[in-house]
């Protein structure tokens, strides 16, 4: 991602070739993710800048913005993998790109602008990834660091050095308990610091990425201070140019994680390590960069990465992940279901409750059809003087008494379908003969 370097390499280029010009073509596509989550669309981006005139370029850590002759001003975020492409002209930083001058507009423009003046001058905004942003602001050029969203982000190490003094740095350590490049990576305490930027002031200052901001001694606050302005001092004087970068900096040494034929080790042989820290990988010294307070790894396990891990951005390191993963899996199927909820986990059994259960058989499950425990233990089923449980008995009884049944009704005459009044009305007659008969008598 660029970072306050990159930014400040970019903001260099326009002040030569676009300050003090006036646009006379802009073209842009529409890109949702890069114009509409900011509320901006490709039509009002080129109806806003069309004709007018560039009067300035600023910069506040990551962002920067193009000051027009009258509002609103365009901002700018180059999210992971946005650039800003002149034709003709190379604004790559670390290693040069290669021109396809055939090629214009460049693959993945956003816009595209062209002066009025010669020599016309083509400019091109690129992402590939679409984390960039850029934004219309509505209001007075000496107003936008005063309004959304640069008012929520903090101080820029160079440009407000008045701000970020060594008291206002010690109370910002002092009153939050995070690892102290998660401090440094969030860009509402300091702008402009990224991944790279905040690696190469730790190693500055001697501290461990994950050692908890408020435990650090006033000697380290000290120095992290200083380190803050020389790195980023330095990235923006220098404007990215790595080739300019102190042979001692982690960045000259760093990129090769994961190649074989790399020592990743600085000039000295000091051995580089990776671990992950707000979720981005940081590359340490072990035998400089020492833990001298808390620090998040020994309290929540460790969070070192395998060197040959090319992951980047994984807040839990691959083992632990896995191991997780593991001990949930053993957990799920050990643990039944009860209506459809997890049952509760079971207190952990003392060493003499599990020697009993040892050496205690195994119950045998109860009947569906019998009470429950606690019902049981009051309601116990009497035994026969035969030595046979009363259910047993009960139920061999009803078992033949359903075989004697169903062997009558085998052998039993077909019903016939005479009504039922005929067969109670004829043995009524037969009562009645007899009656007179003995009548007669």
């Amino acid at each position: 991602m660029p970072e306050i370097g990159e930014v400040a390499r970019i903001v260099h280029y326009l002040h030569i070739h676009l300050v003090g010009k006036t646009l006379a073509v802009i073209k842009a596509q529409h890109d949702e993710n890069v114009f509409g989550k900011v509320g901006t669309s490709a039509a009002e981006f080129e109806k806003a800048l069309t004709g007018k005139k560039v009067v300035g370029a600023r910069q506040q850590g990551k962002y920067f913005w193009l000051v027009m002759s009258s509002p609103p001003h365009p901002l700018f975020h180059f999210g992971m993998a946005g650039w800003w492409k002149i034709r003709n002209h190379e604004t790559a930083y670390y290693k040069p790109s290669k021109h396809d001058e055939s090629t214009w507009p460049p693959k993945y423009w956003k816009f595209t602008l062209q002066t009025a003046e010669p020599p016309k001058s083509e400019h091109a905004f690129v992402d590939s990834r679409r984390f960039a942003r850029i934004r219309l602001i509505d209001c007075a050029a000496e107003e936008m660091r005063n309004v959304s969203p640069l008012k929520e982000n903090g101080p820029d190490p160079v440009i407000d050095k008045d701000i970020l003094t060594e008291e206002w740095l010690v109370q910002k350590l002092q009153t939050k308990h995070v690892p102290v490049k998660a401090l440094l990576l969030d860009q509402a305490n300091i702008s402009g610091i990224g991944n790279w930027v905040g690696d190469e002031l730790l190693l500055d200052a001697k501290i461990h990425p994950e050692q908890y901001s408020n435990t650090l001694t006033p000697a380290q606050m000290k120095q992290l201070h200083k380190s803050i302005h020389y790195v980023c001092s330095t990235a923006v004087e220098l404007r990215a140019e790595s080739d300019k970068f102190p042979e001692t900096w982690l960045f000259k040494h760093r990129w090769g994680k994961g190649k074989k034929d790399d020592p990743q080790r600085l000039p000295n042989g000091e051995k580089i390590k990776f671990l992950t820290v707000g979720g981005r990988t940081s590359a340490i010294i072990p035998s400089i960069q020492k833990k001298t307070g808390d620090v998040k790894a020994d309290l929540h396990g460790s969070s070192e990465e395998n060197e040959g891990s090319d992951e980047d951005e994984e807040a839990i390191p691959k083992k632990a992940k896995k191991a997780a993963r593991k001990n949930q899996k053993a957990k799920d199927e050990d643990e039944p279901e009860t209506d459809g909820k997890p049952a509760k986990p079971a207190a952990a059994k003392s060493k003499k409750r599990a020697a009993k259960d040892e050496e205690e058989p195994e119950a045998k499950p109860a009947p569906e059809d019998e009470p429950p425990p606690s019902k049981r233990a009051k309601a116990k089923p009497k035994a026969e003087s035969n030595g046979i449980p009363k259910t047993e008995a009960n139920g061999a009884k009803a078992s033949k008494l359903s075989k004697r049944r169903a062997k009558e009704a085998d052998s039993a005459p077909p019903k016939t379908n005479q009504p039922q009044e005929q067969e109670t009305e004829e043995p009524s007659r037969r009562r009645r003969a007899e009656r007179v008969s003995y009548a007669g008598m």
